[in-house]
């Protein structure tokens, strides 16, 4: 699938981004149909290795789809193309925010769930970027419109970032005005885990996204962390998520 942005304009030009994604990997759910979880791979990945992982997972109730992110030069390497949600040159608040990537990556992950049933529970979740992704798509959805103004035209029940960072933290709080925002923000279930030894996406950038999506009212929020853990997932977190979502989703566990 391509997505275009939206025109910038360029000394007189427009230019238009075209976002060409990936294959899409889905893992069927086991048991009884009950939530779709879109989730996001990390910086440099693909979907394929996360849905080996996430179909060994005790959650039958769940079905998991997996896309993978356009291949796209990465200002923080230099410009050398990498397959990432949205262009990235570092993680400080102050840094450019590639808002036109993010929107087409979460018009993606709206597209997406897009086609399940009505009374299917959709939630989206991711690793490392793909973290940053999710909660841009959790911003997206409180505010009920997209950076570029387009409306958000889903809901979502439950939101999953390990190892990740909050994207245009600055701009949070404009997107929980409003009686309506603020209602979704305090309701929407979301779970972040981090680790400690992380030295890609340092600890501190995990806690402090926490902090300013607590303090901005998205009160539903549990935060993990995990002393000797790195930027990768261990057994003890993908329990957490489990457990996490079974009760937030309130998933029956029958296969």
């Amino acid at each position: 699938m391509s997505f275009s942005g939206p025109s910038i304009s360029t000394g007189g030009t427009a230019a238009r981004r075209a976002f060409e994604f990936g294959r899409t990997y889905v893992v069927k759910p086991k048991g009884k149909h009950q939530a779709t979880i879109v989730w996001l791979h990390g910086l440099g990945d693909n979907g394929s290795s996360w849905s080996q992982l996430l179909e060994t997972l005790p959650l039958p109730n769940i079905k998991w789809i997996c896309p993978t992110s356009p291949s796209q030069p990465l200002t923080l390497f230099g410009g050398f193309p990498t397959t990432a949600w949205f262009d990235v040159s570092d993680l400080s608040e102050d840094a450019h925010q590639d808002e036109e990537g993010m929107d087409a990556s979460a018009a993606h992950v709206l597209s997406l769930l897009s086609n399940e049933p009505p009374n299917i529970k959709l939630g989206v979740g991711g690793f490392s970027m793909g973290a940053a992704t999710a909660l841009y798509s959790a911003s997206c959805f409180t505010h009920g419109k997209f950076g570029n103004g387009n409306t958000y035209s889903s809901h979502l029940d439950a939101v999953v970032g390990l190892s990740g960072w909050l994207p245009c933290a600055k701009d949070l709080s404009k997107k929980v005005e409003g009686e309506e925002a603020a209602n979704r923000a305090s309701t929407l279930p979301i779970l972040l885990c981090h680790g400690k030894a992380d030295d890609v996406v340092r600890y501190h950038l995990g806690e402090k996204s926490a902090q300013k999506l607590s303090s901005t009212g998205f009160k539903n929020l549990t935060f993990k962390t995990y002393d000797s853990l790195g930027h990768y997932t261990i057994p003890e977190e993908m329990d957490e998520v489990c457990s996490w979502l079974t009760s937030k989703l309130e998933l029956e566990g029958k296969v």
